[in-house]
């Protein structure tokens, strides 16, 4: 695999990663062309991806902070980039004929590879263009120079495997994704623990599962997916050695107004053993959310495979220990 930057400077172009904002050309100078056929209502409320993917997603709930969904598998990445359909044999005709006028080598030779093939013109399909989730182009990309556009005709009996499927749908979903971060709030409160003193541990408020829609409708195609995701756990970390126990992990429940936990009663609750003198301890609290995916816009679908890993949503907060004489050691 190369890395996009190494495509981008091999083709000669800044193009690919978004309609509307075409940078092509050469060492010898480009042009800024307009991008032909763009369709009618290209972006959401909620933002885009690539040049016509849309992301919308439901209420997060809580009322407060949301933080973006981590992966609780550190070896997980989400897509760098895919191909999107972007024009008919026509357009693609126009966009290589004025984007590529004063190119430079190789892209010189690609335009007029593209040419000698009559750019598809008279068959069904259209062309597919390499998008990419961000504008960094620094990891790795398993595009090469020959294929910046594929051709995909209507019946594709070998698709790409980085041809855009509700499953790459399903992984930029999950990555666009924004959780609760988790509303918890201690009793005693943070500045005020106290040595040998049991922490409860509640949340503010109640809140439900999330659901991420990544969908394309673009010159016929349309496909999305829905990923869900489902808050099951809440693990507190009590941010020294010096606690008993040093964490604590609590299954949510599912109440009338959404999933929540009350440790009062529970088995575990972390109990600091030391004070924290002048200083705090990196009290931090996580939600475990489980996430399946549909290759629909609907989050009640059917859950389809290969499965996602689980999201985590965190928060952070200083708390202060200290020690007093009516508690006894």
């Amino acid at each position: 695999m190369i890395t996009a930057a190494s495509l981008v400077v091999a083709l000669g172009t800044g193009y690919p990663a978004h309609a509307g904002d075409p940078r092509v050309g050469g060492d010898e100078g480009g042009t800024q062309p307009e991008q032909p056929g763009t369709d009618e209502g290209a972006t959401s409320g909620n933002g885009t991806i690539g040049a016509n993917i849309r992301i919308s997603q439901s209420n997060p709930g809580s009322g407060g902070s949301t933080t973006t969904a981590t992966s609780s598998n550190a070896n997980w990445k989400p897509p760098v980039c895919w191909y999107e359909p972007m024009y008919t044999p026509e357009e693609y005709e126009e966009f290589i004929k004025s984007a590529y006028t004063t190119a430079a080598e190789p892209a010189a030779s690609y335009a007029r590879k593209r040419d000698k093939a009559n750019y598809n013109k008279g068959d069904k399909g259209l062309w597919w263009q390499v998008k990419f989730r961000d504008d960094t182009y620094s990891e790795a990309c398993p595009v090469t120079t020959d294929n910046w556009e594929i051709w995909v005709p209507p019946a594709d009996p070998q698709p790409d495997p980085n041809k855009l499927t509700p499953e790459i749908l399903s992984e930029l979903a999950f990555n666009s994704t924004e959780l609760p971060a988790p509303p918890v709030e201690l009793s005693p409160r943070a500045d005020r623990l106290i040595v040998n003193l049991g922490t409860r541990v509640k949340f503010r408020g109640d809140f439900d599962r999330v659901w991420t829609t990544a969908s394309i409708n673009y010159k016929g195609v349309q496909m999305a997916a829905t990923t869900v995701a489902t808050p099951v756990a809440l693990k507190v970390e009590s941010g020294t050695d010096d606690a008993d126990p040093q964490t604590c992990t609590y299954d949510l429940v599912k109440g009338k107004s959404g999933y929540t936990v009350d440790s009062e009663d529970a088995g575990c609750n972390v109990t600091y053993r030391r004070s924290s003198g002048d200083g705090t301890y990196p009290f931090k609290a996580s939600i475990t959310w489980k996430v399946t995916w549909t290759d629909s816009a609907d989050p009640d679908g059917p859950p389809r495979q290969p499965a996602l890993p689980d999201g985590l949503s965190t928060y952070e907060e200083n708390v202060t220990v200290k020690e007093i004489q009516s508690v006894n050691r």
